[in-house]
């Protein structure tokens, strides 16, 4: 019992991996560049606020998208042999979960936006007075 425990937790792990390592990148590129327009501030918050409005402009309708692909794969992986029907049925899973990744940004895009805005309007205004 103990051993299909460890081995469904495995496999949840292995499956949330690959989507970490895309999380990891998406941080590093925006401290990056955080850093390096750190001492213009008001192109920093521009652009933040650009960001927020291409996420909550596409971000519903790749949402969707990456839905109706899971459905094809799901639909495809129904049609092949049970080996080649896991595969299909898990990609379609981490495609839901993609979906559900780009909508909950898209939706928590403004308050995201306006925490960030918060933030770097301190760190600017304590770099301009030191």
């Amino acid at each position: 019992m103990n051993k299909q425990r460890n081995g469904v937790r495995r496999r949840l792990w292995l499956r949330a991996v690959p989507m970490l390592k895309y999380l990891f990148v998406l941080i590093l590129i925006i401290t990056t560049f955080a850093r390096l327009n750190y001492a213009a501030g008001a192109q920093v918050l521009s652009d933040l606020n650009q960001v927020k409005t291409v996420l909550s402009q596409l971000g519903p309708a790749m949402s969707a998208m990456l839905f109706i692909v899971a459905g094809i794969f799901y639909a495809v992986g129904q049609m092949l042999p049970p080996d080649k029907k896991a595969h299909f049925q898990s990609a379609a899973i981490n495609i839901i979960i993609g979906a559900i990744v780009v909508g909950a940004l898209s939706f928590a895009s403004t308050s995201l936006a306006l925490s960030s805005t918060q933030i770097l309007t301190n760190f600017t205004a304590v770099n301009t007075i030191a």
